[in-house]
């Protein structure tokens, strides 16, 4: 039996993705076939494509997270026709990923979901969703405080916004980009351009109790400086890569101001934290936010959509 599969088949360009079709995997112990319905799109897709994932060889499958149906398992909590979500866990690095018709997952990463959103919609939950909220709960926000989001308008950005908003948090976000400013949802909405800690400081004179960084290591430093004296920053996106240069902790974290993070392989697995967010939204009390759906076929063009910054909210494959 064969499917199409989106092959990295080596560092490059978004046009070293090609278009195949090979043999739909075997199912192995350990492990359950999934027929992949749709998946989300990701930033760290792009780096791995890009050559910047040294521990990833090609020709490779890529993708991070999907969603889709249990075609065959070793496991017995996963019978043939559940639906299901995977995230992270090496997935579309160590072994073949989300960019196809069918998809071979250890059966630890899948979880088991119930839920009657369309594809499209179930797609765009796990990564952003489960990021976000494992990000507000390492800062340890609570309903009444004041939070800010730097790289608002990012997936992860628009989820936290949603779940906070949700919770009773007072919610403000940045972006870099002036065309992008009313897309933010939030109730306050500043444009990230040098003059942020004026800004935040008209607003809450002190400064946010929390800052979620999504924008990373180019503004991690500022995001310090910027927090309320003995608050608390996350770190858990990389839009500006990975290391910060010269990082003096001693020096450079204010005294009694919290630095933490969160990686999103802390939530593989997390079938319950991701069933809680499906029934949210669900209700009707989260509403993510989707830029654009592309096919399959047309991910070379996706991943050229998303490296030009344009997108706003979470970008999707279908199958």
């Amino acid at each position: 039996m064969m499917m199409r599969a989106v092959v990295c088949v080596r560092s490059g360009g978004p046009e070293v993705l090609e278009i195949r079709k090979v043999p739909v995997p075997a199912v192995r112990e350990g492990w359950s076939l999934v027929q992949i319905k749709g998946a989300g799109l990701n930033r760290s897709e792009l780096r791995t494509r890009q050559g910047h994932s040294p521990s990833v060889s090609f020709p490779r499958v890529l993708g991070i997270e999907c969603v889709g149906i249990v075609a065959a398992s070793t496991d017995s909590r996963l019978p043939e026709g559940t639906t299901v979500a995977a995230v992270m866990g090496e997935m579309g690095r160590d072994f073949d990923g989300g960019y196809a018709e069918f998809a071979v997952l250890p059966n630890a990463l899948l979880m088991p979901i119930t839920t009657a959103l369309p594809w499209e919609v179930f797609a765009a939950l796990p990564e952003a969703y489960l990021t976000a909220q494992g990000s507000l709960d390492a800062l340890g926000v609570a309903s009444g405080d004041r939070l800010l989001i730097r790289g608002g308008t990012s997936s992860v950005g628009m989820a936290a916004a949603t779940i906070a908003s949700a919770a009773g948090i007072e919610t403000a976000a940045t972006t870099r980009s002036q065309n992008k400013l009313a897309t933010l949802q939030s109730r306050h909405a500043f444009l990230d351009d040098g003059r942020l800690t004026a800004d935040v400081h008209a607003l809450w004179p002190t400064g946010p109790d929390h800052i979620l960084d999504l924008v990373g290591t180019c503004t991690a430093l500022d995001s310090l400086r910027l927090v309320r004296h003995g608050g608390s920053v996350c770190i858990s996106g990389s839009l500006s890569g990975w290391l910060i240069p010269d990082f003096e902790p001693i020096a450079m974290i204010p005294s009694g101001t919290k630095l933490t993070s969160f990686h999103s392989n802390d939530a593989m697995g997390n079938t319950a934290a991701l069933q809680r967010v499906v029934n949210q939204v669900e209700s009707g009390a989260y509403q993510p936010t989707i830029d654009r759906i592309f096919p399959l076929d047309d991910l070379s063009a996706a991943h050229q959509f998303l490296e030009s910054n344009q997108a706003t909210g979470k970008v999707i494959m279908v199958t």
